[in-house]
C-alpha cells in the first residue's frame, strides 16, 4: 500500500504531524517502537510535572500557616500513591493520543522502522516488522536519548537516569545528581520537597545551562536555603558505589550518597535509521533541516529532537506543523525567535527570546527593564514564600527581544512575552495591551514602564 506520508516516531512531533496530515486528507502511517507519546509523555515532560505538582502541594501544606490555615498533625505523603497517580495520568493521555489517531484513521504500527531506500517512482521504502511500506513523503521524529558520560566506575555502580527516577517507589536517604541542567534541577526540587538530602554537581559556573544567569543564580539561592548543596565548576572524576569523587580548582573531594541520578543531557537518535540510504545530510549530531523542516532529500522531513536544535516538546510540535504545511503547499516556516524554556521548580523560572549572555557575546547593544514580582498585587496576595523578577530585554529599535521570569506561575505567563517578541512589538505597542487586574501577568505590563 502507498501512503502519502510515513512518520517514524510517535512523540509530540510524530503524533502532531500524523493528526495534522490526516485531518487534511493525507493517508498516514505512523511507526512507534515503544509507546505513543514518546519520551515526553511516557518518561519526560508529563510524568515529571505530575510528580512536581504533588511536591508543590506538599510544600503548600507545610507552609499553610503563612496563609492563616492550620493543618493539625504531621504532614505526610505516600510515594506509592504519587507514582501511581503519575502512571494513571500517563495512561490517560496515551489513550487520548490513540483515540486521536483512530479518529483520523492514521495507521499506527508498533515496531522499529528503518529506511530501505527508494523505488523507481521515488517513493520512500520503509521496513518494519519484516514488511516494506511505501510512502511519497517521510517524516523523521525519532527523538533523543539520555547521554551516559564515560565516568570512571559508573558502569559498575547502580545509578538512575530520569526513567528510573520517575518509577522509584522508595526514597533514597540522599541523592547526588550529576548535571545541573533543567532535568537535574527539576528532580532536585522534587526530592528536596520530599525530604531527601540532595547534591547537584555541575561543570559549568551556573545551573540551568542557557537560561538567564541572573535568575538561575536567584533560583539556586532559593534552593540552597531549602537545603540543596550545589557544586558548580565541578567535574565528576569517578564513581564508587555510594561515593562520587569530584574535582574543583584542581582539588579532589568526595560526596557520600545512597543514590546517583545522571542528568547530563540528551542526544538525537539517528542510529539504525539507515539515513545513508537516502544520503541524508547531518549537522552536528542531528539531521540538517531548512526553515520548512525539509532535509537534504526533497521528500524527507525531520522534526523534534532528531534535528539537535531545540530539544523541547513544544518546539517539536511547531516543527511538525511547519513540515505538514509545507507538504500541503501552505505558506509557513519555522521561527526560533521566541521558543519558551521553562523550569518547573517551585518557584518556576521561564524565559523566551534572547538572554543578556547571548547579546553580550555578540556585542549587541541592548537595554534591560526589570521589576520585582512584588509589583504585582496578585503575586503578593498568593506568595508568602519569596519574591521573583520579571526582566525584559529591549533592542535599539525599542523592540522586545527577550523576557525572563522567576516566580509562579512563570510557565503560564512567558507566552505573553513570546507573542510580543515573535510579532516584533515595540515597548509603545506592548504598553497599549490591556492586562486583566489583578493578575500576576500584569507584571509584564508594569515592567514596560520602568
Amino acid at each position: 500500500m502507498l501512503y502519502d506520508i510515513a512518520i517514524i516516531g510517535g512523540g509530540p512531533a510524530g503524533y502532531t504531524a500524523a493528526e495534522r496530515a490526516a485531518a487534511n486528507g493525507l493517508k498516514v502511517i505512523l511507526f512507534e517502537k515503544n509507546a505513543l507519546g514518546g519520551v515526553c509523555l511516557n518518561e519526560g515532560c508529563i510524568p515529571t510535572k505530575t510528580l512536581l505538582y504533588s511536591a508543590k502541594n506538599l510544600d503548600n501544606i507545610k507552609n499553610s500557616s503563612k496563609y492563616g490555615i492550620s493543618v493539625e498533625g504531621e504532614t505526610t505523603f505516600d510515594l506509592n500513591k504519587i507514582i501511581a497517580r503519575k502512571q494513571k495520568t500517563v495512561r490517560k493521555l496515551v489513550a487520548g493520543i490513540k483515540q486521536k489517531m483512530n479518529a483520523h484513521e492514521v495507521t499506527v504500527v508498533n515496531g522499529e522502522a528503518t529506511i530501505n531506500g527508494e523505488d523507481d517512482n521515488q517513493n520512500i521504502l520503509i521496513s518494519c516488522n519484516e514488511e516494506i511500506i511505501k510512502a511519497k513523503k517521510l517524516l523523521l521524529c525519532t527523538g533523543s536519548e539520555t547521554i551516559i558520560p564515560p565516568i570512571k566506575g559508573l558502569k559498575d555502580s547502580p545509578y538512575w537516569t530520569s526513567k528510573e527516577a520517575l518509577d522509584n517507589k522508595e526514597l533514597p536517604n540522599s541523592l547526588a545528581i550529576i548535571g545541573g541542567g533543567v532535568i537535574g534541577v527539576e528532580f532536585a526540587s522534587f526530592f528536596n520537597s520530599l525530604g531527601v538530602k540532595v547534591s547537584v554537581i555541575e561543570m559549568l559556573p551556573e545551573i540551568l545551562g542557557a537560561m538567564d544567569k541572573e535568575l538561575s543564580a536567584m533560583l539556586r539561592t532559593e534552593y540552597t536555603k531549602k537545603g540543596i548543596d550545589f557544586h558548580l565548576n565541578t567535574k565528576v572524576i569517578e564513581v564508587k558505589n555510594n561515593e562520587v569523587i569530584i574535582e574543583k580548582d584542581g582539588e579532589q573531594s568526595s560526596i557520600e550518597t545512597s543514590q546517583i541520578l545522571l542528568s547530563t543531557g540528551r542526544r538525537p537518535i539517528t542510529t539504525n535509521l539507515n539515513l545513508d540510504k537516502l544520503n541524508i545530510e547531518m549537522f552536528g549530531n542531528g539531521v540538517k533541516v531548512n526553515e520548512f523542516m525539509n532535509t537534504s532529500h526533497p521528500n524527507v522531513y525531520a522534526c523534534g529532537d532528531i534535528t539537535g536544535h531545540s530539544l523541547l516538546a513544544h518546539t517539536a510540535v511547531r516543527e511538525a506543523e511547519v513540515a505538514i504545511n509545507h507538504i500541503l503547499d501552505k505558506d509557513d516556516h519555522m521561527s526560533y525567535k521566541a521558543i519558551p524554556g521553562v523550569v518547573y521548580t517551585n518557584p518556576e523560572i521561564a524565559g523566551t527570546g534572547q538572554t543578556e549572555e547571548e547579546l553580550t557575546t555578540k556585542e549587541v547593544k541592548y537595554s534591560v527593564l526589570k521589576l520585582p514580582m512584588a509589583y504585582s498585587g496578585r503575586f503578593v496576595a498568593e506568595n508568602e514564600l519569596g519574591n521573583g523578577v520579571c526582566k525584559l530585554i529591549i533592542n535599539d529599535d525599542d523592540k522586545i527581544i527577550g523576557c525572563h521570569m522567576l516566580g509562579n506561575p512563570a510557565s503560564e505567563l512567558i507566552v505573553i512575552a513570546g507573542i510580543a517578541i515573535e510579532k516584533g512589538f515595540t515597548i509603545d505597542e506592548f504598553q497599549k495591551i490591556v492586562f486583566p487586574h489583578p493578575t500576576v501577568g500584569e507584571i509584564i505590563h508594569e515592567t514596560l514602564f520602568t
